[in-house]
């Protein structure tokens, strides 16, 4: 189950990476610097973190397989919550209810939160060929 959500995590990430350097390289060449926060958060938790995660999960087994999925499921729901409500609330390109868009990036931040709370919970439940060697 790890190695299947592995590539997945690692797959998403990837749309992370390449949407973040697009990002930078736009306000680089415009020099309008408006969307650094934005730009920041699809690197650090759309790529870096969601990719981290993948690598962790290609490494460890996890005791608990359904806690693989579940917390790769919120990683991904809340990675793309987060920054795509940072976005709308950043820019409102549609024009939509202000408070729809803060619940919708609060929703997002939350989901990211527990996806963490729940990584952190995995690194407790796991083994690799190390930790089986040195015991």
């Amino acid at each position: 189950m790890e190695k299947l959500w592995s590539i997945r995590l690692i797959r998403f990430s990837t749309f992370f990476g390449l949407f973040g350097t697009f990002l930078g390289a736009q306000m680089a060449g415009s020099m309008d610097y408006a969307l650094r926060p934005v730009h920041a958060h699809i690197l650090l938790v759309g790529w870096l973190s969601v990719f981290a995660w993948g690598i962790f999960y290609k490494v460890y087994t996890v005791k608990y397989k359904r806690l693989v999925t579940i917390h790769s499921i919120t990683a991904m729901i809340g990675a793309f919550g987060l920054t795509a409500g940072m976005w709308l609330y950043n820019l409102n390109p549609f024009n939509w209810n202000d408070t729809l868009v803060l619940i919708l990036f609060i929703v997002g931040g939350f989901i990211l939160l527990i996806s963490f709370f729940l990584f952190m919970i995995v690194t407790f439940m796991t083994t690799n060929e190390a930790e089986k060697e040195a015991n």
